[in-house]
């Protein structure tokens, strides 16, 4: 019976032996002993004359070996700027078709079947007629396909882009420049035929700068720039822009007509003047406006709740146009009841025009403005969907790529472009990978533009708008970013309300840079008040926290660590100074001048252990290492690596050993 027993092995004593002693090293290593420093405090240029500083890091100011690094080209070097340059070189032949294929082919139709209905509507925000939404639809997606870094974002029209190139062709070709007199009605009518013509030339315009200031932005390696758009400010622009785009449409809403408003507090100016003329409200379109915003709904909310079931989601927005114009076309809702439609539609692609040079000085500031918005937009979902899947996108090639699609699409007038967010989420879930889907669907709006756009010339306008306002529901979203932000980080919940409302206040491009001055002045706000505080050890163990926000955090006896939670500079030295004069209840003095008569007098050898900072002259200090320090000698003993330890944090520090 004995031999039948199942043996039960167990480790044998040595193992627990190693065990308990890896546990008492390991509680050693949190209770380290004391050990001793003895050694000479030195400064910045004693440590690079022991050192000895290598000459490679002044190379710029060698013009020889300046040119040997950058002038020097070979056969590896150049192709490696082509394949940067040209990235499709470099991804397109290894395309595995067989992983690949039939995901981009999906999503590349469902892409473009979405193309068609935010072409169109966002053209109206542009100011523009809608074909021309469908060509910015096309020419910029085939350049970006061979240009950008991104394998999942959807490049295309955009309504935050739209509402700001609206903004810019109705300043610079409003209605009252083509109002013509009719002797029959005896009154005035616009000749809309050459104001869309003269709108169409201001866009192209202004695209096209825009594209060169990010080429040129790229070329200089000046990617960087999107890092001064924080998220709170790039959420809270995005927020108001949104509104902007809803005030916009309410005329195709309501069927009205109001002025146009320029200039800051335009937004206010359009409500009023919405208010007032909302008693002259076209019911038809009215009508038509609530059933499809209220049949968008309930067909996206549908969607959302078979979106696992359904291998592709449903083209809502598609359907809708369709039926709208199929009802429009039948009931006759122009001729009957007034509804204001899409009109001509030509069939085709347009001839590439050079923008009017005449024009560029009237909008560099508005091109300088889209370049930076459409570039933030686009990196930062670029890169949220790289970090995703693994992969890495060139912030400085991404802004080459997008400045040649906005340029290029100048020529062939196209309106300025970025990143849409609804149109990447479809073309990521449907299977996606590469930028192939992104050619596809540019392929789908060129097979409609060519032969089927015409149908579409009996769609109302109010159907468009009512796509707007249901594809901005996530942007309204944003404003739930509020209290997140106030329990947070209160200065980012107040950079998000302010460039809220200063970007409602004035137009978009004013607001932003308003926005970015303000968000500037909250970085120095910070800097003007940081937190100052005296460190103490944990018991038992190597980390250390501010005195004041812990009872059992105990200081050690003859040492001082001080931190400041901002970096120290010429604008807040002085306050430093005083701060650390009041923690350690010490007044300083400046070295240069009060050395000597902080000796004189005092026969005490323990006098020349007192050390004193001057701040007060120095422009930048390290956030480790004050330049202005002088030490006699440091000795102190039972340390427990408080020296080495307090490098850990991001801001300076400073030990005293006093009398």
């Amino acid at each position: 019976m004995r031999n039948n027993r199942v043996k039960c092995s167990l480790p044998p004593l040595s193992f627990y032996i190693i065990l308990f002693s890896h546990q008492v090293l390991t509680m050693a290593e949190r209770r380290r002993p004391g050990y001793s420093i003895y050694r000479e405090i030195l400064d910045e240029e004693a440590v690079d004359v022991i050192a000895q500083k290598s000459e490679l890091f002044l190379f710029v100011k060698s013009p020889s070996l300046f040119h040997t690094h950058t002038l020097r080209c070979s056969g590896p070097r150049a192709k490696r700027c082509l394949l940067e340059t040209i990235p499709i070189l470099s991804w397109l032949p290894r395309y595995p078709i067989r992983e690949n294929a039939l995901g981009d082919l999906i999503s590349g139709i469902s892409v473009g079947v979405m193309h068609l209905p935010q072409g169109m509507a966002y053209a109206l925000l542009a100011s523009v007629s809608p074909v021309f939404g469908l060509y910015s639809s096309f020419y910029p997606i085939l350049v970006y396909f061979i240009f950008g870094t991104s394998k999942h974002i959807s490049i295309g029209t955009y309504a935050v882009m739209s509402v700001m190139i609206g903004g810019v062709t109705e300043r610079l070709a409003p209605d009252s420049d083509f109002m013509n007199w009719d002797n029959v009605t005896n009154s005035s009518i616009i000749d809309t035929v050459s104001r869309d013509a003269q709108r169409v030339k201001v866009a192209a315009a202004v695209t096209f700068m825009s594209g060169l200031f990010q080429i040129l932005l790229g070329l200089v390696k000046f990617g960087f720039v999107v890092t001064y758009l924080s998220e709170p400010l790039v959420r809270g622009y995005t927020t108001a822009a949104a509104i902007h785009v809803i005030v916009s449409q309410l005329k195709y809403t309501f069927g009205i007509n109001p002025k146009r408003h320029s200039g800051p507090f335009s937004l206010i100016y359009t409500i009023l003047e919405v208010c007032y003329l909302v008693p002259q409200t076209n019911i038809g379109t009215l009508v038509v406006s609530i059933v499809t915003i209220i049949c968008l709904i309930l067909a996206k909310e549908l969607n959302a709740y078979l979106q696992k079931k359904l291998p592709v989601p449903i083209p809502v927005e598609l359907i809708a146009i369709i039926i709208a114009t199929v009802v429009s076309w039948q009931v006759n809702l122009e001729q009957k009841y007034g509804v204001d439609i899409v009109g001509v539609i030509p069939s085709g692609l347009q001839a590439p025009v050079f923008p009017e040079a005449s024009l560029f000085g009237q909008v560099i500031g508005d091109a300088f403005a889209l370049s930076v918005v459409g570039y933030g937009i686009l990196i930062s979902l670029g890169r949220i969907f790289a970090l995703k899947y693994g992969y890495r996108v060139d912030s400085n090639q991404e802004l080459i790529a997008l400045g040649l699609s906005n340029s290029i699409g100048g020529i062939f007038q196209c309106f300025a472009i970025s990143c849409s967010m609804s149109r990447t989420m479809v073309q990521e879930s449907t299977g996606g990978k590469t930028q192939v889907a992104g050619a596809l669907s540019a392929v789908v709006i060129l097979f409609i533009t060519l032969w089927i756009g015409s149908l579409f010339e009996d769609l109302p306008k109010a159907v468009l708008a009512a796509i707007i306002y249901v594809n901005l529901h996530g942007m309204m979203k944003q404003f739930m970013d509020i209290p997140a932000l106030w329990k947070k980080n209160r200065v980012d919940m107040l950079v998000w309300v302010g460039t809220l409302i200063l970007t409602i206040l004035f137009n978009p491009d004013m607001g932003l840079a308003a926005s970015i001055g303000f968000a500037m002045l909250t970085v120095i706000f910070r800097t003007q008040l940081p937190k100052y505080s005296l460190l103490g050890q944990v018991p038992d163990t190597d980390i250390y926290r501010p005195l004041e926000d812990y009872t059992q955090v105990k200081q050690v006896p003859g040492i001082f660590i001080f931190r400041s939670s901002a970096t120290i500079y010429f604008a807040n030295a002085e306050m430093y100074q005083d701060a650390l004069g009041k923690k350690v209840k010490t007044q300083t003095y400046a070295l240069h001048t009060n050395r000597e008569k902080e000796t004189s007098g005092c026969n005490n050898p323990s006098c020349h252990n007192f050390h004193a900072i001057n701040s007060s002259l120095i422009n930048i200090i390290s956030d480790t290492l004050i330049t202005d320090l002088t030490f006699h000698q440091f000795t102190h003993h039972n340390c427990d690596r408080h020296c080495s330890n307090a490098m850990h944090f991001l801001l300076s520090f400073l030990l005293f050993n006093f009398c």
